[in-house]
C-alpha cells in the first residue's frame, strides 16, 4: 500500500500544472481533486506511469454527467519513451521479423490507462499544438480494426489530421497518448 507521501514530486508536479492551465478549469478547486486522487492510489500509479513515460499528464476536463476529472497526456508532442510501438498486441504476434519492443495498446493497459480516441484527440488540439513532429496511435474503431488498419493523429498545416495506416506498422516518429478518468 502507498502512503501519501509516495505520490508527493507527483501530486506537485500536477498541482503546478493544474495552476498553468487554469483557463482549462475555471471554476474547479485543486483541493477537491487532491482529495479525489488520494482516495484512489491505483488512479495515482496509473498518473504516475504516464508521467514517467514523458506523457506530462495534465487535468484537461470535468465531466459533468460523471462527475470524473479526465486527464491527458499533455506533452507537445507524442511521448518518447512510447514510439516506435505498433498498435495493439495481435499486430505484435502478426510481426515476424524486426517486432517493435510492445504496442500501444499494450503499454497503455500496462499502466492502467487508455489511448485517447479520435474525439478526445481533437479536443486536446483545442488545448495547443500537439504533435506538430510526431504522430499519435487512436483507439481505433473496431471495424477498422478488423481489417486489419489502425488510426493516428497529428498536427500540420494548423489542421488536425486523423490517418490510417497497418497495425502492424511502428515508426520512430509515432507513439500514441493516454487519458485516464479519476
Amino acid at each position: 500500500m502507498n502512503d501519501n507521501s509516495t505520490f508527493k514530486s507527483l501530486l506537485e508536479t500536477l498541482e503546478s500544472r493544474f495552476e498553468e492551465n487554469r483557463n482549462r478549469h475555471p471554476t474547479l478547486d485543486w483541493k477537491d481533486l487532491e482529495k479525489r486522487l488520494l482516495d484512489q492510489p491505483v488512479k495515482l500509479q496509473t498518473l504516475q506511469g504516464m508521467e514517467e513515460s514523458g506523457g506530462e499528464p495534465a487535468l484537461v476536463n470535468l465531466e459533468v454527467e460523471s462527475g470524473e476529472y479526465v486527464f491527458f497526456d499533455c506533452a507537445k508532442e507524442s511521448p518518447k519513451e512510447r514510439r516506435s510501438f505498433c498498435y495493439d498486441h495481435k499486430a505484435l504476434e502478426k510481426r515476424k521479423e524486426n517486432k517493435p519492443k510492445n504496442s500501444a495498446e499494450n503499454f497503455a493497459k500496462q499502466i492502467g490507462a487508455e489511448l485517447l480516441d479520435e474525439e478526445e484527440y481533437r479536443h486536446l488540439q483545442t488545448l495547443g499544438n500537439f504533435d506538430n513532429k510526431t504522430s499519435s496511435w487512436l483507439k481505433t474503431p473496431e471495424k477498422i480494426r478488423n481489417l486489419g488498419g489502425a488510426i493516428f493523429g497529428d498536427f500540420r498545416f494548423e489542421t488536425v489530421f486523423v490517418y490510417h495506416n497497418g497495425a502492424e506498422s511502428y515508426y520512430a516518429s509515432r507513439g500514441f497518448r493516454c487519458v485516464l478518468r479519476v
